[in-house]
């Protein structure tokens, strides 16, 4: 009889070995993980902000609804809602944004597959802005009609 091998994680027998600051454990790099993500977060803020026009449109708009949503919610969970419909409609559009840069800097010259790719984000950040509107519409309606 032979003996077993030794149990190995996932990430072992795909080949991957996870170095303790990339571990989410407390005290296995978790906090200086954070820190990272969070200084990566403020770095795509920042290129979003100064480089995208529909970014920047769309945090302007969220500038001036997000104290109007005051005004307009009739309760906690509505304004909740309002707040996060906005923020849905910037997290798709970072994701968009990241989707067409990408495509750029594999295929610069026009080609069938990357425009369908960036068609189909263009499509998600439609959806993310009727729903937003869907929200909107909603609270507004029941603010004014009642």
């Amino acid at each position: 009889m032979q003996p077993k091998p030794p149990v190995r994680r996932h990430a072992e027998t795909a080949g991957h070995h996870h170095s303790r600051q990339q571990s989410a454990m407390p005290g296995r790099g978790g906090i200086a993980r954070i820190v990272a993500a969070f200084r990566n977060t403020l770095g795509g803020l920042r290129e979003g902000l100064s480089t995208e026009a529909a970014i920047k449109q769309e945090f302007a708009i969220a500038c001036v609804a997000v104290p109007l949503s005051f005004f307009i919610a009739e309760d906690l969970w509505t304004w909740v809602a309002l707040v996060a419909s906005l923020l849905f409609v910037l997290a798709i559009e970072f994701l968009n944004t990241a989707i067409e840069r990408l495509c750029n800097h594999i295929q610069p010259e026009k080609h069938d597959a990357i425009r369908i790719t960036k068609d189909l984000g263009s499509a998600a950040v439609f959806f993310a802005l009727a729903l937003a509107g869907l929200v909107w519409g909603a609270a507004i309606w029941s603010r004014v009609a009642l």
